[in-house]
């Protein structure tokens, strides 16, 4: 089982969608996934569910929503003791969801605390970081996965901190424009960061505890340039500036490494793919509830919408299996 997160500090780059798009289609392909949104704004869970449901699983009777990650970890932020036992709530066979919670929020300050907390060897501490880790092996073994997608919000908090931790790999979903390169310049240092004081923290786990630990190994998978604007089959004149430089910035920034990149994103081994805009497809599928690439012509993807349809299949699998080339789940 590998968990892979997609990440960037950057909002409205089509991240959530990203997510969701590729847990349709890794089920499509056969395998068992969890799609867990551990994004405070719980984007991804009205993604999944409809409006009847989310309303079951967030009563106004209960503050802690059992059924949602914020339930999960409710013992903890209570001080009552651990985890609880994760909700996976069924989207079909191959596809699970751990579901959002806007409560989930109030988890930051408990984050926040205990990372100090872990160089003291407090095993209570340590529970509430690996707290999320801990909830995607549950969640994996409840749904016998392959894989586990992680859904964050865009910024460097202590909830994202822990989230990634969770992760094996992270998958960058970047825009061609000036605030993604500046994203990723912060992001790249930052999960450096993360990594060589989560190491410093495993390092001091209590002796004689047996608490699960995720590695401290945070392995970035590639990028993925999304929703670029194409005119004659090629980005218009304003982004490819910013294209050119997606190469650079990544293998400096993420990868730490200042030998010779490539020169376009087209030549570069870790850009994962490049996603065009796909217009009309995305509010017809938000209606029908579908992945883009479901669509069929009852849903209304009709004429020229059909080949898009076909066009955005073809899109998501070669990224899914591009994905698998980097992170290593078997396809």
């Amino acid at each position: 089982m590998k968990t892979i997160a997609i990440f960037n500090n950057k909002s409205g780059v089509g991240k959530t969608s990203l997510v969701y798009h590729l847990a349709w289609m890794y089920a499509d392909l056969g395998f068992s996934v969890v799609v867990a949104d551990l994004d405070p704004q719980a984007n991804l869970t009205t993604m999944f569910l409809p409006e009847y449901r989310l309303e079951e699983l967030w009563p106004d009777s209960d503050g802690d929503h059992p059924k949602s990650i914020l339930g999960t970890v409710s013992p903890i932020l209570r001080g009552l003791g651990d985890i609880s036992e994760p909700h996976v709530e069924q989207i079909n066979q191959t596809l699970g969801l751990v579901v959002g919670d806007l409560g989930l929020s109030r988890f930051e300050a408990k984050l926040s605390s205990a990372w100090p907390d872990c160089l003291d060897r407090d095993e209570a501490a340590f529970r509430t970081e690996s707290a999320f880790h801990r909830t995607m092996l549950r969640a994996a073994e409840i749904r016998d996965a392959d894989i586990v997608l992680i859904d964050v919000g865009p910024n460097l908090g202590a909830i994202n901190r822990a989230a990634i931790i969770a992760a094996n790999f992270v998958v960058f979903p970047l825009a061609p424009d000036l605030f993604s390169i500046q994203g990723l310049r912060n992001l790249g240092p930052t999960l450096s960061t993360w990594q060589e004081e989560w190491q410093e923290r495993v390092d001091r786990k209590p002796h004689g505890s047996d608490l699960p630990l995720p590695s401290a190994v945070i392995i970035p998978a590639g990028y993925i340039v999304m929703q670029h604007a194409v005119r004659a089959g090629r980005p218009v004149q304003a982004y490819q500036k910013w294209i050119k430089q997606i190469p650079d910035v990544y293998r400096r920034e993420a990868l730490d490494d200042v030998g010779a990149s490539a020169t376009s994103t087209d030549d570069d081994v870790h850009c994962l793919a490049t996603l065009k805009h796909y217009r009309s497809l995305m509010p017809m599928a938000q209606e029908v509830r579908k992945p883009m690439f479901q669509l069929r012509a009852a849903d209304g993807a009709l004429g020229g919408h059909i080949h898009a349809v076909r066009d955005c299949y073809e899109d998501f699998k070669k990224l899914a299996i591009s994905i698998d080339n980097k992170c290593k789940v078997e396809l």
